[in-house]
């Protein structure tokens, strides 16, 4: 069995789970970790969108959930997203990050004798250019090789359920 460890930050659309589940021909096992969505990333997800051209996108930033407040969102789209992966004849299983996302990807790449971790996430150009986002921070971190995805959020999340 081929085991990923897959990094999330918005749950599955159903492109997404037909993109990793296709990525090889063995079977498959996902372990998730999601994301929510952090009070401290509110300037860069800004500064992101304006350098997209979603301008009004950016204007709404500050009515997204973040905090404590994301941590219900973040639990009902990591649920959604298992029982996608599922569906699709996967092993999912997951978890919410709560602190320390990197060290936590670490402890579960060895725990679980992953082969690959997959960071699947909307662009973030400013971090990508100062090589601060998570997949080339997980390339320091973890010895398995560190797959950067860019999620589609242009569709419906994946029917589940």
């Amino acid at each position: 069995m081929f085991t990923s460890v897959l990094m999330i930050e918005q749950p599955l659309s159903a492109t997404d789970v037909e993109f990793v589940t296709g990525l090889h021909d063995d079977d498959l096992s996902f372990v998730v970790l999601m994301q929510p969505r952090g009070r401290e990333d509110r300037l860069l997800r800004a500064i992101d969108d304006v350098a997209l051209g979603e301008l009004e996108q950016a204007v709404h930033e500050a009515d997204e959930p973040e905090g404590e407040e994301a941590l219900r969102p973040a639990a009902l789209a990591l649920e959604h997203s298992l029982r996608a992966l599922r569906e699709a004849g996967c092993e999912a299983v997951g978890q919410i990050i709560d602190d320390h996302p990197l060290d936590l990807l670490r402890s579960v790449v060895e725990q679980t004798h992953a082969d690959e971790v997959i960071v699947l996430t909307a662009p973030h150009l400013v971090e990508e250019f100062f090589h601060r986002d998570w997949a080339s921070r997980a390339r320091h971190k973890v010895g398995v090789p560190v797959l950067k995805l860019y999620a589609h959020n242009d569709e419906e999340p994946a029917q589940a359920g």
